[in-house]
């Protein structure tokens, strides 16, 4: 079975979807968790970032580039917001396409699990 983000860069499955290029996408998470709730996906399927590979090192850098422009978009850049990268189910990564979490627009727990 194709993975959900994988159905979202297809565009068989409906996304707010707030930026895309020729390597990633970024759209709203449907569970926020922040009132600002971004998703940043590599188009290519890479399951997680434990399975990036040596050549492809400069696409987390591409999504943390994205991430930043966004931040500041989204209305978050001035106040702080922060990005996450779950690796693996003990990690807490829920599907299994490796993505990038920008939270912000509130107060965030200092607590990291």
């Amino acid at each position: 079975m194709e993975c959900v983000f994988c159905q979202i860069v297809a565009g068989k499955l409906p996304s707010d979807i707030i930026y895309q290029d020729d390597e990633v996408i970024a759209f709203r998470d449907i569970n926020p968790q922040s009132p600002t709730h971004v998703l940043i996906i590599p188009r290519k399927h890479i399951a997680s970032l434990a399975e990036l590979a040596e050549g492809e090192a400069s696409l987390m850098g591409h999504m943390v580039n994205i991430a930043n422009q966004l931040a500041t978009k989204e209305g978050v850049a001035q106040n702080g917001y922060r990005l996450v990268v779950n690796c693996g189910q003990e990690g807490g990564q829920l599907v299994p396409h490796l993505h990038l979490h920008l939270l912000g627009g509130r107060q965030l727990s200092g607590t990291m699990g």
